[in-house]
């Protein structure tokens, strides 16, 4: 069945960094974009950043812009979130989510986009 797993979170000090991974299987990955979201305590679901299918396209929330990077492997079907420069404020669940349903050069952090999500992984910046 279709699956999306995130690892890679973790307990960071201002500043540090690390590199969230999330691995699909069961589908079709290529045919997928992939969108990295948050949610803090007390606080909605938010869109971080998104990869189109053809890695051609990207988008990133203006709070992360020039601190994370996004990318795919698509020979690995696994989408990466490397987040450097990390602040307290970036403490949250983080899920990656699948979308079969835009275009293949179409990277959107719109959550009624997406299908499938992963379970989420913890990712908390403190000193």
């Amino acid at each position: 069945q279709l699956q999306l797993v995130e690892s890679g979170g973790g307990a960071v000090q201002p500043g540090g960094s690390l590199r969230l991974s999330c691995a699909a299987s069961g589908f079709t990955f290529d045919h997928y974009a992939i969108g990295w979201f948050r949610q803090a305590p007390g606080k909605e679901r938010e869109g971080v950043s998104a990869i189109s299918m053809s890695a051609g396209s990207t988008t990133y929330a203006d709070s992360v812009k020039g601190r994370f990077t996004i990318s795919r492997d698509n020979a690995k079907n696994t989408v990466y979130l490397q987040m450097n420069s990390l602040k307290p404020e970036d403490t949250a669940v983080y899920y990656c989510a699948a979308t079969g349903g835009v275009g293949y050069r179409v990277a959107t952090m719109e959550l009624n986009r997406y299908d499938f999500w992963g379970q989420g992984t913890q990712v908390t910046v403190s000193s």
